[in-house]
């Protein structure tokens, strides 16, 4: 995620700020622009324009704010005043919230939104979600945050264009028991929704994008029974012996999906933490690799896997030893393999490579309809007993 600066007075500003410290101006971002902008209340009730010192067009573009920002405070995208739809791009994905009469639910809520704009973020600069639909419609996968209930287990996972989260996931503790449970050594909220949108865009670039044969030759056969591959998988312990040969995590070998969805997790952390570095104009140079720096790490239509990668190892292995410094575990506790790394060139190609202009965005058919028996594709929240 890079950083920005504000338009009126050029102040460091960050991705989830709602007003500069500097001059006080009021902040919102411009999904069309993909930019976090200074505005200031424009002619017609309810209305904002950016807000820029001079040279400002008469006909600037004027923006709602977001239905959730008027209500909770819990957004801070802007609508295009043209958009009848009352909330922004990121917002409309959500088709289900927890019960937010529970105080806790509120913060919960906040939280996996926050997480669910980076992806949105992400997304959008790599093309795959429009960030300006036709019509208040939505696009990309639908959202459905939901809380366990007596007698009913909320399980994180993706069915027929539909990502449900259970709100626990949003508590630090309980995240942090469930990342011991499952033995996995990173686990987020955004890290969870990057893997479910994983699913999501299988589905879109992988099976309704015709590439199943060239999948099956890097990630293996996916139509092998799913819930019994991951049976399997919990029954052996979840670290099965040498995954770090051929796989990004120890998850990804349970099945070529979960491979997939992984490797496609792995890839968005790459690009977003390069971004990240670029904005910083970031300069990274390997003790005893002579010359070997970051230049201009993150391109949203970078072709050259090859160059993501060179940039990428001594981005990590600085971020590891600065939380070494501060007597932190690894931030990126991952060493990857040839293998892993082709499955990763196999997702970044298969991003940049020219998509046919859909006739209607994505997440329309999903939006209607609630998850059918189909196995659920995602993380579990607790192994089997």
């Amino acid at each position: 995620m890079k950083t920005f600066r504000c338009d009126h007075c050029g102040h460091p500003l960050f991705f989830e700020n709602v007003q500069c410290l500097q001059c006080g101006s009021t902040l919102a971002f411009l999904p069309d622009r993909l930019a976090l902008c200074a505005v200031e209340p424009a002619e017609g009730e309810g209305l904002w324009r950016r807000k820029t010192p001079r040279g400002r067009k008469a006909d600037a573009p004027h923006y709602r704010l977001c239905q959730n920002t008027m209500a909770y405070q819990a957004c801070n995208f802007a609508v295009p005043a043209q958009d009848p739809n009352p909330l922004c791009v990121s917002c409309r994905q959500t088709r289900i919230l927890p019960d937010l009469s529970i105080p806790e639910n509120i913060d919960r809520w906040y939280r996996i939104e926050v997480a669910k704009r980076r992806l949105f973020y992400t997304l959008a600069r790599l093309g795959l979600v429009a960030v300006a639909p036709p019509g208040g419609q939505r696009d990309g996968p639908v959202f459905e945050f939901m809380a366990d209930t007596p007698g009913h287990m909320v399980l994180t996972g993706h069915a027929d264009g539909v990502i449900t989260l259970n709100v626990a996931e949003a508590d630090d503790a309980e995240r942090v028991k469930r990342r011991l449970e499952m033995n996995e050594p990173y686990r987020t909220l955004l890290g969870h929704l990057r893997h479910e949108s994983g699913h999501y865009y299988w589905d879109r670039l992988i099976d309704e994008g015709g590439r199943v044969d060239a999948f099956r030759a890097i990630f293996g056969d996916e139509s092998v029974d799913y819930g019994q591959a991951l049976q399997a998988h919990y029954a052996s312990g979840g670290q099965p012996a040498g995954w770090q040969d051929r796989y990004v995590s120890a998850y990804a070998t349970s099945h070529p999906w979960e491979d997939w969805a992984e490797t496609w997790a792995h890839y968005l952390h790459m690009v977003d933490l390069l971004e990240t570095a670029a904005s910083y104009n970031t300069r990274v140079e390997v003790p005893g690799a002579g010359a070997d720096e970051v230049d201009d790490p993150f391109d949203a239509t970078e072709k050259d896997f090859g160059k993501l990668v060179e940039q990428w190892v001594p981005v990590t292995l600085l971020l590891n030893s600065l939380n070494r410094s501060l007597g932190q575990d690894d931030a990126y506790p991952f060493a990857l393999s040839a293998p892993a790394l082709e499955k990763l060139r196999f997702v970044h190609e298969v991003i940049h490579a020219p998509r046919p202009q859909a006739a209607a965005p994505s997440g329309n058919a999903a939006a209607g309809a609630a998850p059918t028996g189909q196995a659920m594709a995602g993380r579990e929240p607790a192994p089997p007993a």
